[in-house]
């Protein structure tokens, strides 16, 4: 285990050696800001503040960041097709989607996106929360963080540089405020000034100090897991340093407003151009309605001080340079060439757009997979206990005990994918997954389970059952009811059946389920007690019955009604009407 010392010679050697990295991703904030002259200030006039075009970094990057922030499905799969493993995979679906409910992942990744395409990299911070007895998944700022891979690319250490002002840290950690005003005069001291406090994790320990101050420690851990609970995505490249998007064209972008305040310039001096007139022209007046006096009217006119051609054509031409250098194709924002009418050519503009936005999410979905891994072994690990969470499902909120123990089991595994309807609009997806299923070529769970959003897909199978089983009993109700004047032309008496469909109805209207009102108004009658057993006499020998007289029943008389039938059950009537 390293102690604080070694840790800050270990920061500053990994922090030296990202230097030109650090740069970067400054001037790429910079120019996401808008301070363009910090970056070049000999490029704009003295006195300005801001550039005079479209910020097409800022543009692109959150248009990027739009299309790829939006969440993949997440399932944890079965190791066998028993209708229990499936239970249990459900389960621990339901798990791995209340975590990332709880760290609202989804609402962090519209930053988090922005920070990837950006800066090239995106680190994910996996804590443990002792308040809910959760994993709580954190995205952490690519600015200020170093993470360091060993031979083979595994994470072995995580640093991060915060800045803070005196006062925040204060706030933050006041049982030490006599460290943090070590040094300085306490009536004199500046709250607003700086503070650099350095976070550094590996699989041993975490450490939180500040390097100004002598390296004192403000918090200092044994890592509960003995492993690193941070995890990257990483863009890839030609070489070990993350680049952003926009790395390439930053000068390209400064060019253009440095053309725009040329434009602007010239403008101002061809409306402003000295005015030439001739000899004879003793006095000048100027404003509206000027009046000049003079034999030669032809020859008073403005200096010329026409802009060239290849201004505009050199503006251009780096607004071209800015689309190829970042691969943000002009159908983005709308601007699509007139002679392409078809949908073939709107996609071949399109092309590196989708390339980039499906490259991203496969890194994404390989980081989420290793994130929502680490998350059920901290849960696992650190809160084994039973815990109630709450959620929401299709819509319908869930409650799911559980025990990490029992429950997730050492299985860790967990299925990330966007689907394979990612990159396709909502349309074509659709027609694609329905001809796929039709063709025989999927099944309907793994069409459920490749949609760009998660669900229980057990469950939601479940409910369709109960959907389809509940329409055909309701179907049946209406077939029994068109039975009822058959049963009528036949002779049968129909009244008790059209008395059991009014209760149905009347039970519907009460909101009793269907299934519910059918198996109590159509419940079959309870069969008769048997009759008492002979007794025995105490000689052993049974007594004789008693014959009872029996009365003759009367005749009946001509013309009255025959004994009435009994009704005919559900179960007949529908077997007829099949017939």
């Amino acid at each position: 285990m390293l102690t604080v010392e070694q840790i800050a010679i270990k920061f500053e050697a990994i922090k030296r050696r990202n230097y030109d990295r650090d740069i970067r991703m400054n001037n790429v904030l910079d120019v996401r800001r808008g301070k363009m002259q910090d970056i070049a200030p000999d490029f704009f006039p003295e006195g300005t503040s801001k550039a005079m075009v479209a910020n097409f970094v800022d543009v692109a990057a959150r248009d990027v960041a739009e299309v790829l922030a939006p969440l993949p499905s997440f399932n944890c799969i079965s190791r066998n097709n028993g209708d229990r493993a499936k239970k249990n995979a459900d389960t621990r679906t339901l798990i791995a989607n209340n975590y990332i409910q709880t760290s609202r992942l989804q609402t962090q990744m519209y930053t988090g996106a922005d920070w990837y395409g950006t800066y090239g990299f995106l680190p994910f911070i996996v804590e443990p929360n002792e308040e809910s007895g959760l994993p709580f998944i954190r995205i952490e700022n690519p600015m200020g963080s170093y993470p360091e891979f060993d031979r083979f690319k595994r994470l072995i250490s995580f640093s991060k540089r915060y800045v803070k002002s005196v006062g925040e840290l204060i706030a933050e950690f006041p049982e030490y405020q006599g460290a943090i005003l070590a040094g300085t005069n306490s009536a004199t001291v500046d709250y607003n000034a700086p503070i650099e406090m350095i976070k550094y994790e590996d699989a041993d320990q975490i450490v939180l100090f500040l390097p100004t101050k002598g390296n004192f420690v403000l918090r200092q851990t044994e890592n509960p897991m003995g492993e690193l609970m941070v995890r990257v995505a990483m863009k890839p490249g030609v070489d070990d340093e993350p680049r952003g998007q926009f790395d390439d064209v930053l000068w390209v972008q400064i060019a253009r407003a440095r053309f725009a305040y040329l434009a602007m310039d010239a403008a101002e001096k061809s409306v402003n151009a000295p005015l030439a007139v001739p000899n004879d022209v003793q006095e000048f007046a100027f404003g509206p309605d000027a009046v000049l006096r003079t034999s030669q009217p032809q020859n008073i006119r403005k200096v010329g001080m026409d802009l060239p051609p290849g201004v505009f054509t050199q503006s251009e031409i780096l607004q071209r340079e800015m689309r190829l250098g970042s691969r943000y194709p002009e159908g983005r924002s709308g601007v699509l060439d007139a002679s392409i009418v078809t949908g073939q050519g709107v996609q071949a503009l399109l092309g590196a757009f989708d390339t980039q936005v499906k490259t991203g999410q496969q890194i994404l979905a390989d980081t989420f997979e290793d994130v929502l891994s680490l998350a059920f072994r901290i849960d696992e690990t650190l809160f084994n206990f039973e815990k109630s969470i709450y959620g929401e499902r299709n819509g319908s909120p869930y409650e799911l005990t559980y025990t990490p123990g029992k429950d997730i089991n050492g299985d860790n595994n967990i299925q990330v994918r966007y689907g394979l309807m990612a990159g396709l609009d909502p349309s074509r997806a659709l027609i694609f997954s329905l001809q796929a299923l039709g063709a025989d070529l999927v099944s309907r769970d793994f069409v459920m389970r490749e949609l760009p959003w998660s669900m229980n897909v057990t469950g939601e199978q479940q409910q369709i059952d109960v959907q389809r089983m509940r329409d055909n009993l309701n179907a049946a109700m209406s077939q029994l009811a068109q039975a009822i004047p058959q049963m009528t032309a036949q002779g049968q008496d129909a009244s008790d059946l059209a008395m059991k469909m009014a209760e149905v109805i009347k039970e519907r209207q009460k909101g009793t389920a269907i299934e519910e009102a059918v198996s109590k108004i159509f419940a079959p009658a309870p069969a008769p007690a048997p009759a008492p057993a002979p007794q025995i006499a105490p000689g052993g020998t049974s007594p004789a019955p008693v014959e009872q007289p029996v009365p003759s029943a009367p005749a009946a008389p001509s013309g009255a009604p025959q004994e009435q039938q009994q009704p005919i059950d559900l179960a007949s009537i529908l077997t007829q009407l099949q017939g």
